[in-house]
């Protein structure tokens, strides 16, 4: 991507994407478990596609409890200064209680006044970084992910054309720091290192990224490494050059009454 051209291709493709039908909207039970801070920011060490649940015979019993809270967060690309895209990454402050440190895109939980996905993740990233919403142009909607705790996370994609006009204010009760880095790197085995875990009986992989900008290191991974080796899939239109090992499920192995996959 080395030019407005490229970018305005980008734009256009990305429009026409269609992620798969969404679930029935979600409830008001409470099911955030640790995939959410007191201020309703979104933090995982797992990020399942949300397809990989694989649907339950028509006649299967329906948990009550599975009708996960909905969040949404920002992935906003921008044209490096060498060319190539980036995200927008932030670090969390290590002033808190729950998941210091960790690396995330901005974002949380859809709020009463929001009126789609969109509008919850630019709110989102206005309120954790400064970022103005009229600066980024929302351009697809990718397939939902679902937390540990059955979250449902909807990756929002967004191009910030004019990365100067974005002057990053954090609020510092819970940004740390802002960085970004190329969205290509999630597509690449360079500095990536994997953990093999189970859940619910299958094994499947958690990816680990390192990044290093100036004098200052990052691990990227978890739920948010999931999002943007999507999102990088999608953007670049290959598949990543590792095996992501992900698992296929059957709603009815979830626990009624228990929002936490076991």
């Amino acid at each position: 991507m080395d030019s407005a051209h490229g970018l305005g291709e980008l734009i256009q493709r990305l429009r026409l994407y269609k992620a798969p039908p969404p679930p029935p909207p979600p409830s008001d039970d409470d099911c955030d478990g640790e995939d959410v801070d007191e201020r309703g920011k979104v933090f995982s060490s797992l990020g399942l596609a949300e397809t990989a649940a694989a649907a339950a015979p028509a006649d299967a019993p329906r948990p009550e409890r599975f009708r996960p809270k909905r969040a949404a967060v920002l992935i906003c690309l921008f044209e490096g200064d060498l060319g190539g895209l980036r995200v927008i990454l932030t670090k969390r402050s290590s002033n808190l209680s729950t998941h210091s440190g960790e690396v995330s895109l901005p974002g949380g939980k859809a709020e009463e006044g929001d009126t789609d996905d969109a509008d919850t993740a630019t709110r989102e990233a206005k309120e954790e970084i400064g970022l103005d919403p009229s600066l980024v142009t929302v351009v697809a909607l990718l397939e939902p992910f679902l937390s540990r705790h059955l979250l449902r996370v909807v990756p929002v994609v967004g191009i910030l054309s004019d990365k100067q006009a974005f002057k990053p204010k954090l609020n510092a009760n819970e940004v740390e720091t802002i960085f970004d880095a190329p969205l290509e790197m999630f597509l690449e085995d360079q500095n990536r290192r994997s953990e093999e875990r189970e859940w619910m009986g299958e094994k499947f992989l958690v990816h680990f990224f390192n990044f290093e900008t100036g004098n200052r290191k990052f691990v990227i991974w978890g739920l948010t490494a999931s999002i943007l080796i999507h999102a990088a899939s999608i953007v670049y239109q290959r598949p990543p050059s590792f095996p992501e090992q992900k698992p296929k499920y059957r709603i009815p192995h979830y626990i009624k009454g228990n929002c936490t996959m076991p």
